[in-house]
């Protein structure tokens, strides 16, 4: 049986890290796990701990096994790139990469890496590799997204329906297409994410930030900035929900400037941020061309 399966053991710790609910992963018990899912769902709590910033601990608790596990060792890999050892992540991911292409959890992490990195033919090569995950799936989903190739993450997406059938992270891939494609998937995506964010069990700041985005795309203002507000009240140093609010609060004619201040303080690396100096930059040397001469 499969386990991420509705009738799999690891359905509910899988979906609660896929939703962004990374407490919730944290304070699953695993003890009653049979014994070949002990592993995966220890990997889902390593995974949470990073994501929430908990690199040290992480790296501390897997000292030494790494050497003997290459799930762990891609999981060492992730936390140091997110510690800012980006050489060492690198160097561990390509070893990974070159030894352990068939094991799923070096794919995606090692895929997760590549991408962050810019390396996205590299990215995609190894996650091709997969057989029959959806979270690989859904991460190439995003990197045909970051590359605007709507089209290949669409077909990737229509390939996985044909045998994933209902699973969540088809729906949230089919979602993040449709928040590109537009029109009326702009309302299925809302479908979605709304019934994610308001459902108890994974209203996180990830689900309110999807909810929010599609209500933007609908025009409905008012009840995007509502979702973000409640992002916001969950966790207020959130790069991504104070990213999306200076883009919401933009769009309804407000005052940034203290938003951007607090996502330079609390995510100075935040692709928002990185892509706002460029655009800055761009645009200063464009108006430079365009400077008031004075005769003498």
């Amino acid at each position: 049986m499969d386990p991420f399966s509705a009738e799999g053991e690891l359905l509910n710790i899988h979906n609660a890290f896929h939703t962004g609910e990374y407490q919730t992963v944290l304070s699953t018990s695993t003890s009653s796990l049979s014994h070949q899912n002990a592993l995966p769902a220890r990997i889902l709590k390593l995974r949470a701990q990073i994501a929430l910033g908990n690199t040290s601990e992480v790296l501390a608790d897997i000292e030494g096994e790494e050497e003997d596990a290459p799930v762990l060792a891609a999981v060492k890999a992730l936390a140091q790139y997110h510690a800012g050892n980006t050489s060492q992540a690198l160097e561990a991911v390509e070893q990974l990469a070159s030894d352990f292409s068939d094991n799923v959890t070096v794919q995606i992490l090692g895929g997760t890496v590549l991408q962050a990195e810019g390396r996205s033919e590299e990215a995609l090569a190894l996650l091709s590799k997969h057989q029959g995950s959806l979270e690989a799936v859904a991460l190439i989903v995003q990197i045909h997204l970051a590359q605007n190739r709507t089209d290949l993450a669409l077909k990737e997406v229509q390939a996985a329906r044909r045998w994933a059938q209902d699973s969540l992270l088809v729906n949230l891939a089919e979602s993040w297409v449709g928040l590109r494609v537009g029109g009326e998937k702009y309302q299925a995506a809302f479908y979605v994410f709304e019934e994610l964010a308001q459902a108890p069990s994974s209203t996180s700041t990830k689900s309110l930030i999807g909810q929010a985005v599609s209500e933007l795309h609908l025009g409905r203002i008012p009840e995007a900035e509502a979702a973000l507000q409640q992002a916001l009240q969950k966790d207020p140093k959130d790069g991504n929900v104070l990213a999306n609010t200076i883009v919401q609060n933009v769009i309804s004619g407000k005052e940034v400037g203290e938003l951007v201040e607090s996502l330079r303080s609390t995510a100075p690396q935040h692709a928002f941020l990185t892509d706002l100096e460029e655009k800055n930059a761009l645009f200063d040397k464009a108006a430079s061309k365009y400077s008031a001469k004075v005769a003498s």
